[in-house]
């Protein structure tokens, strides 16, 4: 009895290891971002995504490992020729993942190695069309064009490409000492341009300053000569309303009796002294037809005299 127990006990035993390790073997935790390719005999059976996932052991097997996140190639430096015939070292970084594992697991041997060797034929292919300065200028646009051509060409492998990016472009020395001799000429002419539009705004503003200048002057001429000529006219003015004023009084004067007299005295002696003036000039003298013309001239006048100075007193 004791050996059938023992027996027994050791079926028994034997049917729970079994039983676990049946249960470790079918359990699968699968880590997020990654997934399982599964075989049965072989064959392709199912894709298990993270999680909890089950399957028959010793007959299914997990046939690949594939992560789902983005991966990061360095892509080794290359020649590479432009369109106008230069040579360049060119490398970059390939991003990309995996979006189906089927594909990638059955579709190329190794993918990691298919995609690499396919961006550089691709960079080659791309740079080939263009010329060496666009190459520098147009990086962005090459970029693009390398990953639409390696995703056009990676789709049955169920590979997509993120992004490329080139990290250097190296032209042989003989061009670069060429393109820095350009870029040297480009910079000095930059120079000189500005120093000429310098020139340039620096004789616009003193001629703007001399013209304003000029105007202002001009302005305070004009203003100085209306303003000299306004004193002028007013003096003039002025001078003609006190001779207006004089005319009209010596007219009032007039033309009383005792202003005809004043009138008659001062002919007289305006003509006395016209005479005297004419004898001190001249040798001749020249008497009236009439003796007796200068002595009534001259009695006229003193009598004249003598009739203001007693209606003086």
């Amino acid at each position: 009895m004791d050996i059938l127990f023992d027996y027994i006990l050791t079926v028994e035993v034997a049917i729970v290891v079994l039983v676990l390790v049946f249960l470790r073997s079918s359990i699968k935790f699968v880590p997020q971002n990654r997934a399982y390719v599964i075989e049965r005999f072989g064959k392709f059976q199912s894709t298990k995504e993270a999680g909890l996932n089950f399957i028959l052991p010793f007959i299914d097997r997990i046939s690949a490992d594939r992560s789902l996140k983005e991966q990061a190639v360095d892509v080794q430096e290359q020649s590479a020729i432009t369109k106008d015939n230069i040579s360049l070292m060119v490398d970059g970084v390939l991003y990309f993942r995996v979006m189906d594992p089927y594909k990638a697991t059955y579709g190329v041997e190794d993918y990691v190695f298919a995609v690499t060797q396919l961006a550089q034929t691709t960079m080659r292919s791309e740079l080939g069309k263009m010329e060496l300065d666009k190459t520098f200028e147009e990086r962005d646009i090459l970029n693009l064009n390398i990953v639409t051509a390696i995703n056009q060409a990676a789709g049955p492998w169920g590979i997509q490409v993120m992004r490329y990016e080139i990290k250097d472009i190296i032209p042989p020395g003989s061009i670069m000492e060429a393109m820095e001799a350009q870029m040297k000429a480009e910079r000095v002419k930059r120079a000189q341009i500005l120093e000429s539009e310098g020139d340039r705004q620096a004789a616009i503003n003193r001629a703007e300053g001399e013209k304003a200048s000029v105007v202002l002057a001009a302005e305070g001429d004009k203003s100085e000569q209306i303003l000299r000529a306004q004193g002028e006219a007013s003096a003039i003015v002025a001078v003609a309303e006190a001779q207006a004023e004089a005319l009209k009084k010596v007219g009032e004067a007039a033309n009383t009796d005792e202003g005809q007299k004043a009138i008659q005295l001062d002919l007289a002696t305006r003509a006395i002294e016209a005479k005297k003036a004419i004898a001190k000039e001249s040798s001749v003298i020249l008497l009236p037809d009439s003796s007796t013309e200068a002595a009534s001239v001259v009695a006229q006048a003193t009598s004249i005299i003598n009739a203001l100075s007693k209606k003086g007193v």
